[in-house]
């Protein structure tokens, strides 16, 4: 089973590439950047729904913790688009 996000708004103007990348690096939690997907996956992320209850609990925290802080981390983010 997947479920589709839409990028938070502070995350939006990074693309669902950058927001996708941000999120293993800082939450330790993949997704598939809706870019993959189409020109109407972007802004949107495919999260997978496929390990225990335990392990999605635990993304899901990462997540969330990684929302609350990670607009004031946005400051020193170079987005990969303009990375050399």
């Amino acid at each position: 089973m997947f479920a589709w996000a839409p990028i938070p708004e502070p995350f939006g103007p990074l693309g669902s590439v950058e927001f996708a990348t941000l999120l293993v690096e800082k939450a330790g939690v993949a997704v598939s950047p809706g870019a993959g997907f189409g020109e109407h996956g972007e802004g949107h992320v495919r999260i997978a729904l496929v390990e225990n209850e335990q392990r999605i609990r635990q993304a899901a925290r990462n997540i969330r913790r990684f929302l609350e802080t990670g607009p004031e981390m946005l400051h020193n983010v170079v987005p990969l688009a303009t990375r050399r």
